[in-house]
């Protein structure tokens, strides 16, 4: 589902642009779909500064892939894997062909998030994306998903896009390690620390 609030202005018509790593300065069409845009150049530029240590060689999940602009730069800075899901149909297309461009191994996944979450077989990830449709406000079915379904690795990091006054219930075992604002737009990076599924 394309995004119905704004994260910024329009960075060029359908295109999107690695900012670090490998492919860094590497130019990629995007699905020309209303309100989809990628996370700015600057929110990623501050959210990658953040994850220095943990992208390398981490497994990724990016669950709400949309442009692909956070797993694909995470591809480029060093993940070992990355998976990028997305239900629109459009969306999926403009991903495979990054990928194919690229050349990178991450992979395309077109499907409802929550149902991967539950059903699919794939190991605990390191480094999870969560920047869901904004309307759609599914962080806290997403983030209770993830543990549900033992998805996150010991001590992974979760980052969470969200509106800046967006109330958000966060599960227990989830520290908030990093928090920024810029405009709209909140960044919130949290790490795993296990408890929950501990108490169980």
């Amino acid at each position: 589902m394309p995004r119905t609030v704004r994260k910024g202005p329009a960075r060029g018509a359908g295109s999107l642009r690695i900012i670090g790593g490998q492919y860094r300065g590497r130019r990629l069409d995007i699905a020309d779909l209303e309100g989809l845009r990628p996370t700015g150049d600057r929110q990623r530029e501050t959210l990658f500064n953040w994850l220095q240590i943990q992208t390398p060689g981490a497994r990724v999940l990016d669950a709400f892939a949309g442009t692909g602009a956070l797993g694909l730069e995470a591809a480029s800075r060093g993940a070992q894997q990355v998976w990028l899901l997305e239900k629109q149909p459009r969306a999926v297309s403009s991903l495979k062909a990054a990928v194919a461009t690229l050349g990178c191994t991450a992979t395309v996944v077109q499907c409802d998030a929550l149902v991967w979450l539950a059903r699919a077989e794939a190991d605990p990830f390191d480094l999870v994306f969560l920047d869901p449709p904004f309307a759609a406000v599914l962080w806290e079915e997403a983030l209770a998903a993830l543990i549900a379904h033992q998805r996150l690795a010991d001590r992974a990091v979760v980052y969470l896009e969200c509106p800046r006054h967006q109330a958000i219930a966060v599960p227990a075992g989830l520290e908030l390690m990093k928090e920024k604002h810029s405009g709209d737009v909140s960044m919130r990076l949290y790490q795993w620390s296990g408890q929950a599924m501990a108490s169980n």
